[in-house]
């Protein structure tokens, strides 16, 4: 048996525990949540994304969020699945299109609203019923799991953050300037913080794992440690 056979196996028979990782835009929370659900053999689970398709969705509908009757009922005609890591949309791949700017500048505000927020949840919290999962997030160690056994508070400096969300749209040909990022990183930072339905904020028993001036390898070890951790004492 080849040695990823064999670590895979030992994976498989351990018990299994759920990972929150949480933290603002662009700090490489969805990076660190796959490669962490690769190398422990889990199920990744993008929950951002799930907020990204929702507000995708009702910017192609044009739904008034004034509106709780359309949202209600645009939440009804919404079926979300993964398949291979990409968000589907009522069975369409929609990965690509949830990135794009404008539903960037939007995501925030729809994912304000306490039925879009209840609605995530509910399809989050069903994706853990098995454990063996690495979801990322703003509440997912706050609200959707509050009993993960363990939780990571990724960050960065503003900075850091801006020109890494800039490389990443340069890279799609995304016609971006810097300053419309760095705007746009500040206003989700305000909204994720400050809304009044699952505000991000740092579980009490998170850890924090600053990746400023860290390689994705080394932060992939930190947090590998971390859970080996966590599942040798559960």
């Amino acid at each position: 048996m080849k040695a990823k056979q064999i670590i895979r196996s030992l994976h498989s028979e351990m018990q299994k525990i759920i990972i929150a990782i949480d933290g603002f835009s662009s700090t490489g929370k969805s990076t660190l949540a796959k490669q962490l659900a690769a190398k422990l053999n889990y199920t990744y689970v993008d929950s951002g994304a799930m907020y990204r398709a929702i507000t995708y969705y009702f910017l192609q509908q044009h739904i008034n969020l004034s509106d709780t009757q359309a949202i209600h009922e645009a939440l009804q005609q919404i079926k979300l699945h993964f398949e291979d890591n990409k968000i589907c949309l009522n069975g369409v791949n929609i990965d690509a299109e949830i990135r794009d700017l404008n539903v960037a500048n939007h995501v925030s505000q729809v994912a304000t609203l306490e039925e879009v927020r209840h609605f995530a949840v509910q399809q989050q919290q069903q994706l853990g019923i098995d454990k063996g999962i690495v979801m990322d997030g703003r509440d997912i160690g706050t609200t959707v799991f509050p009993n993960a056994e363990l939780k990571i508070f990724l960050t960065a400096n503003q900075q850091i953050r801006t020109q890494r969300r800039y490389d990443e749209m340069k890279v799609k040909n995304e016609a971006v300037r810097i300053e419309e990022v760095e705007a746009n990183l500040a206003q989700r930072d305000h909204l994720d913080s400050t809304r009044e339905i699952s505000p991000l904020r740092k579980a009490a028993d998170a850890v924090d794992l600053d990746n400023s001036h860290v390689s994705m390898e080394q932060q992939l070890e930190i947090a590998y440690e971390w859970a080996k951790q966590k599942i040798h004492h559960t």
